[in-house]
């Protein structure tokens, strides 16, 4: 991007020299204000009303039910004494029931003002013990929600045994129970093979390249062989990182085997580290802004994905460009974000490139270099840490990738 050019909708400006710690976002038009008033109060009345619990509702309903009723009783209750009020006055004659009439009008005055009392504290009575019927009504579908919250890949052998009456909510609760039941037969066959495969997998093309090396290490060897050997030796190692990817990928999809509490700061510091290498060789320009940021994850799922993100940086980036790594706080929530520069990627792209195999164009992968999983397998960590992963074209080309995670709760205070 050039000096005094502006980003393009939809895409985040550079970063600029001598401003690393300054957070990319992507800028959106902002509505007006008369519409965007109006969306605010349409908004906290419909969360208002998708708040209401189903009892509550239920309650609701049963209170409105129970008001209407009571009015039409208090209304037919006034026209029958009036009535009867009327034909009893009437036999002693039209004189009797002109004098009489102001007696009749307080007569169905107080009738009036004690029967709506009467139905208020009644209907309040009715509301209580409709609250409560509801509530218990209801507490089979909260045993449900409550194990169903609890289960986790590894609690699937839990199941609600729901007793009581072969009603609806019984049904609902063995429907439930068979779906659990199929999900932990499909778990303990994933974990069994990706414990399998790992080994049948990866053991044939170890021995492979042990061999290779091995036959390409004679001295009696001649070039076109050497060359044939070396062209199995990158085939060999591409097919290892795949294995390992697709593996790595696997795990990555399941429950958290380990959970500590890390600093995306010196993950990001780890792994930089481990690549400076790489980042040296290819003559990109680095640029870091690491601060603290404490989750609670797993330290390798973690570590992996940072290196994923700064490998994807340079894998995907052009000649003289650059990489800038932040860590720390965004949004108040612990973040780790890489911007890099390459070719312009579209904002209808960007979602493809975390799809497996997939690159920009929506190519298939068929390069050497990559075996096209580090973005999904990015995504497939940060879900497993209930994260959030976003991307944006880059104005002048390449792409801005920012990981939120949980806030790590406080550190206990150590007794002494």
């Amino acid at each position: 991007m050039r000096p005094g050019e502006r980003a393009e909708p939809d895409q985040v400006e550079p970063t600029r020299p001598g401003d690393t710690g300054t957070w990319r976002r992507l800028h959106t038009a902002s509505p007006d204000r008369e519409g965007g008033e109006r969306s605010a109060a349409a908004e906290r009345v419909y969360r208002f009303t998708d708040n209401l619990s189903l009892r509550a509702r239920l309650t609701l309903i049963y209170g409105m039910l129970f008001f209407a009723a009571g009015s039409v009783l208090v209304l037919v209750n006034y026209l029958i004494v009036a009535v009867l009020l009327n034909a009893l006055l009437a036999e002693e004659g039209a004189a009797e029931l002109l004098a009489q009439r102001h007696l009749i009008e307080e007569v169905l005055t107080h009738v009036t003002r004690f029967s709506l009392l009467a139905l208020f504290l009644v209907g309040l009575l009715a509301v209580a013990l409709g609250y409560a019927v509801a509530g218990r009504a209801l507490s089979p579908l909260q045993k449900i929600t409550r194990i169903a919250r609890r289960l986790s890949e590894r609690s699937l052998h839990e199941r609600i045994a729901l007793s009581g009456p072969d009603d609806e909510i019984r049904e609902l609760a063995d429907t439930f129970d068979g779906m659990l039941e199929r999900l932990d037969r499909a778990f303990d066959g994933q974990r069994r093979f990706v414990a399998n495969a790992s080994h049948e997998l990866r053991t044939p093309l170890a021995i492979n390249r042990t061999l290779l090396e091995v036959a390409l290490s004679a001295p009696e060897v001649s070039p076109d062989l050497k060359s044939v050997g070396q062209t199995l030796l990158e085939t060999n190692a591409r097919h290892e990182r795949l294995i390992d990817g697709l593996l790595f990928l696997a795990k990555s999809d399941r429950e958290l085997e380990s959970r500590t509490r890390v600093d995306l700061g010196e993950v990001a510091e780890t792994v930089l580290s481990q690549l400076s290498g790489d980042i040296e060789e290819s003559g990109l320009l680095l640029r870091r802004d690491l601060r603290p940021g404490a989750v609670v994850g797993d330290p390798v799922l973690l570590e992996r994905l940072a290196a994923n993100l700064v490998e994807n940086a340079l894998k995907y980036n052009v000649e003289g460009g650059e990489i800038t790594v932040r860590s720390g706080m965004y949004e108040g929530v612990p973040a780790i974000q890489v911007e890099n520069s390459g070719k312009v990627i579209p904002a209808y792209e960007i979602e493809g490139l975390f799809e497996p195999f997939r690159r920009g164009s929506g190519d298939r992968v068929g390069s050497g270099r990559s075996a096209g999983l580090g973005l999904s397998i990015v995504r497939s960590v940060v879900r497993a840490h209930e994260g959030v992963v976003t991307a944006w074209p880059r104005a002048g080309g390449g792409l801005v990738i920012t990981v939120c995670l949980p806030l790590a709760p406080p550190e206990a205070p150590e007794r002494r």
